[in-house]
């Protein structure tokens, strides 16, 4: 039993699991949309006057959304298959693992589709700014300071666990 909340432990898991795909949703829209757009790029007007380093930097943002896509939606896919098999405990700890993978990929995409769009209408070093703006905000809000808020709650050796086998 969690004693603040009174859960025995399938209660637990199942609440973990809820909250691990409805935050997932909230993502999966996002990347959805911003990988549609990038889809459709290439075939608007305009596209060729990004030029060829243009070009490479739309096809990371193009890759890493299509790998945010796919991070975002398996956890979804895999609690279809494993539905029903007991292992909730697993399906919990892949999710996290890829909700941490699809936002960093995430993060790469934006970076890279705002620098895109930027090159379009400001120079270089303006697009270069501002996709390393939109990597730091990422990083501070998705991963630093969560981390350093984990860091502050937890006991030392609490906060470096192993997440369990799988």
């Amino acid at each position: 039993m969690e004693p603040a909340r009174g859960e025995t432990p399938r209660e637990l898991l199942d609440r973990e699991l809820v909250e691990v795909l409805q935050e997932l949703r909230v993502a999966v829209a996002g990347v959805q949309i911003l990988f549609g757009f990038l889809l459709t790029l290439p075939f608007s007007t305009g596209f060729h006057r990004i030029g060829h380093a243009g070009r490479w930097v739309y096809y990371v943002s193009l890759v890493t959304a299509a790998v945010a896509s796919i991070c975002f939606i398996a956890p979804a896919t895999q609690h279809r298959i494993l539905f029903g098999s007991g292992r909730k405990d697993v399906l919990i700890s892949r999710s996290n693992q890829y909700g941490i993978v699809g936002a960093s990929t995430l993060t790469v995409s934006m970076a890279c589709g705002v620098a895109v769009a930027a090159r379009g209408f400001f120079s270089s070093w303006l697009a270069t700014a501002t996709a390393t703006g939109v990597v730091i905000l990422c990083a501070w809000a998705w991963f630093v300071q969560p981390l350093l808020t984990l860091r502050r709650a937890l006991p030392p050796q609490a906060a470096y666990r192993s997440p369990p086998d799988q």
